[in-house]
């Protein structure tokens, strides 16, 4: 009898954990989700939705390291006008605890972006608190 409780209290554990990863996950993929839609809608408003205020965005320009606020950059970038012509794709997604990563890939006719986004659950809310990126043009191997 003692043997049955202990396995059922740990099946109820096991499955408590993996749909409240589950759970994590979609919130995640809606997160990002509000970054690509914002982005290739042009929708400032959505895109924002993703980022945490304090949230950067780091890349190398010109050889050199930079460091922006991500919401600023992207307010000052985005512009109103027609959908953007890219594919855009969650590679993966992966979640430890309160923080998770995701690789996203976004296509464009003359190259490609990889985003590597770092998140932290905040008040029960997924939100992007860095960005890193690479441009890979149509001619660069890797």
């Amino acid at each position: 009898m003692k043997t049955k409780i202990i396995t059922l209290l740990l099946c109820i554990t096991i499955s408590t954990t993996i749909c409240a990863q589950d759970s994590d996950y979609k919130l995640i993929e809606q997160t990002v989700s509000y970054y690509l839609d914002g982005g290739t809608n042009n929708d400032f408003d959505t895109l924002k939705k993703a980022f945490h205020k304090n949230a950067t965005m780091k890349f190398i320009s010109n050889g050199e390291y930079t460091e922006v606020n991500a919401i600023e950059a992207f307010r000052k970038g985005i512009k109103p006008g027609p959908k953007q012509n890219r594919k855009t794709s969650i590679v993966s997604i992966d979640i430890t605890g309160m923080a998770a990563s995701a690789k996203l890939k976004l296509e464009y006719p003359n190259g490609t972006f990889i985003d590597y986004m770092n998140l932290l659950k905040i008040d029960g809310e997924w939100k992007v608190v860095s960005k890193i990126f690479h441009r890979k043009t149509k001619t660069e191997k890797k």
